[in-house]
């Protein structure tokens, strides 16, 4: 289940998002509009359901999170742009950075 968050995740919404890998939540932060998509069993699918809220690709960065340990994997395919990100990894700092501070604001750790 793929949920769109604009606020912190209640321990329910957590929990249903951990229902696709148990461990960790697939999610797509618009670092402009400040939402995140989480859950399901791709970046993608959380990619898609950003862009048919609004999200504009540009502003769409992924990272897997990890609720009970924190941890933090900006691996994804949605993270491969030639134009602004030239690998699967998030590169650039400051955008890892917010992205990190909004997946830590929506989901914090259990």
């Amino acid at each position: 289940m793929i949920l769109l968050l604009r606020d912190r995740a209640t321990p329910e919404q957590l929990e249903q998002m951990l229902e696709e890998h148990k461990f960790y939540i697939k999610t797509a932060v618009d670092i402009e509009r400040r939402v995140l998509a989480g859950g399901g069993n791709l970046h993608y699918d959380c990619e898609q359901a950003l862009l048919d809220d609004g999200s504009q690709q540009e502003n769409i960065w992924a990272a897997s999170f990890m609720p009970l340990t924190g941890r933090m994997i900006f691996e994804s395919m949605v993270n491969l742009r030639p134009r602004q990100n030239r690998s699967m990894e998030l590169i650039d700092p400051i955008i890892r950075e917010r992205v990190a501070q909004l997946i830590i604001e929506f989901l914090g750790n259990i």
